[in-house]
């Protein structure tokens, strides 16, 4: 993709996610996500009906009369977007489409956490991690983001969800709200996944494609694994071969639910010829 395309692609990513962040998302996003807790204010003089617990006890003894702390809502957070960008996501009939969506999903979150002047950060992640971008506030940061999800070329197509939750908590060291968008296509993540949800508010999202769902009855087909770049014949007809790839598939999808169940972080289905906005206002709405 050359420059001019890629900074069409991503003022016209902008101007429709921005449209929803304002209008749709900036609003739900803060009362979901509220700030971290209460940051000291101010002193001012204690008024009937305050708490007594509050009472500043050296300022009191100073003056001789009481006064009281005031707090306010930390309201600054950070938000960490995290995308799989391994083969695995590329199965399917929508692969160009499955990109998309992944992209403008994280860039209407980006836009809503921006309108709340919170920071965003990116890590994309393969069997390894790709690429990191610490948390920075600000329009062009956020389209930077938008430009790395439209053209990086990762070094690896294999997946490895393990790995990515690692990195995260090593290199978090405060609360974040995080959204990992994967197709999930993978195992053995619940032990670091529970890990970092210990830590940060995670929600994941499954983006995905009808046809990875059930495997159609086509025949004979050859097929690229994309993970290992193998090339293979496949026989679609056989409904031995179609059962078993829908067992792989079902075992792969409840792993994914039971993992972020149990450890209290959030899930969305997004499945690319579904609204995501009404996927993730529901979402949302359901939190807040």
């Amino acid at each position: 993709m050359d420059t001019k395309e890629l900074l069409k692609k991503v003022r016209k990513i902008e101007i429709k996610t921005r449209r929803l962040s304002d209008h749709i998302f900036g609003g739900e996003y803060h009362s979901t996500f509220k700030g971290r807790g209460m940051t000291f204010s101010e002193v001012r003089q204690y008024q009937y009906g305050d708490d007594v617990r509050n009472i500043d006890w050296n300022v009191t003894a100073r003056y001789n009369e009481p006064y009281i702390k005031v707090f306010e809502e930390e309201r600054e957070l950070t938000m960490m977007l995290m995308a799989d960008v391994s083969g695995s996501k590329l199965f399917g009939t929508h692969n160009q489409f499955k990109d998309e969506i992944v992209t403008e999903v994280a860039a209407t979150l980006a836009f809503s956490a921006t309108q709340n002047n919170d920071k965003i950060g990116l890590i994309l992640f393969s069997d390894e991690i790709e690429l990191y971008i610490p948390p920075k506030k600000g329009r062009s940061h956020v389209l930077r983001i938008i430009r790395e999800l439209l053209e990086f070329q990762p070094k690896s197509k294999k997946t490895d969800i393990a790995q990515a939750f690692k990195f995260l908590s090593n290199v978090m060291k405060k609360k974040a709200i995080v959204f990992v968008l994967s197709d999930f296509i993978a195992d053995d993540y619940k032990q670091n996944l529970k890990i970092a949800a210990g830590k940060h508010d995670i929600t994941g999202i499954r983006i995905y494609d009808k046809h990875e769902e059930l495997m159609p009855n086509i025949g004979m087909v050859q097929m690229q694994d994309e993970e290992t770049g193998q090339m293979m014949l496949v026989n679609t007809a056989s409904k031995k071969v179609r059962t078993n790839y829908g067992k792989f598939y079902t075992e792969k999808v409840g792993y994914f639910k039971d993992s972020f169940a149990k450890s209290g972080a959030g899930t969305v289905d997004c499945r690319v010829d579904e609204s995501y906005v009404k996927k993730l206002l529901g979402y949302f709405k359901r939190r807040g």
